[in-house]
């Protein structure tokens, strides 16, 4: 089997169930910066505030390129087939036939449904390096999502991903803003990104994390 065959194959199995996977001991809340970011690519932000189990960043404008929305009942099972299509595009499968350096995180933008049995959208996006931010190359079945500044309140965990986690993830840092003073820039409350940073070969120290959008305005922000 060739390295890259096993590469992939690696990658599938980080994306696995809990249930397959052991988790590392978990922990919750805010302000752990991700240890891959030290090694690869990461978006930039500045961190505003840095609240008890939760932070409020403003991301930098950045540049993902993404999948169509993916209709599922489960996160993992979702982001997995979102992952594939996106491994292949930085591999060279795009018009330009270009191999892209891997960055982090990977997210999964999540609409939830209405019901525990109901399908949720999903879409799985790749940050896209700086150096190809300006011409990102196209690929079928894909699209770029280019972001304006974005301000974002945070919540990591650990672990592998679980579709059962990310629920509780998702309300306790609704939650968690409901009692602050950014509870009415957080006007969906119910949507919610999914970020993973760790490679599989990753056990210990793995970070996740949970972003729900704020709207504020540029001129609140810089005075706050």
């Amino acid at each position: 089997m060739s390295v890259f065959h096993l590469f992939k194959l690696s990658l599938l199995f980080s994306l696995l169930p809990n249930s397959i996977i052991p988790n590392s001991q978990k922990s919750r809340g805010a302000n752990v910066f991700p240890p891959t970011c030290s090694r690869i690519e990461c978006p930039t932000y500045g961190l505003i505030q840095l609240g008890k189990d939760y932070e409020i960043r403003r991301y930098n404008s950045t540049v993902w390129m993404s999948t169509t929305p993916i209709q599922d009942i489960s996160l993992v099972d979702a982001t997995r087939n979102g992952f594939l299509q996106l491994f292949d595009y930085i591999q060279g499968k795009n018009e330009y036939e270009e191999q892209i350096e891997m960055t982090a995180p990977v997210i999964t933008q999540v609409s939830p449904s209405d019901g525990p049995f109901c399908e949720s959208s999903f879409v799985v996006s790749f940050y896209v390096p700086k150096i190809n931010q300006a011409k990102p190359p196209p690929a079928e079945g894909l699209h770029v999502q280019k972001w304006g500044p974005k301000y974002v309140a945070v919540r990591q965990f650990s672990g592998f991903v679980s579709d059962y986690e990310v629920g509780e993830e998702a309300a306790a840092l609704g939650a968690s803003l409901a009692g602050s003073i950014w509870s009415a820039a957080n006007d969906n409350n119910t949507a919610y990104t999914v970020a993973q940073y760790n490679s599989p070969f990753e056990f210990k120290d793995r970070v996740n994390e949970i972003w729900m959008a704020l709207d504020v305005e540029e001129e609140v922000g810089a005075v706050l």
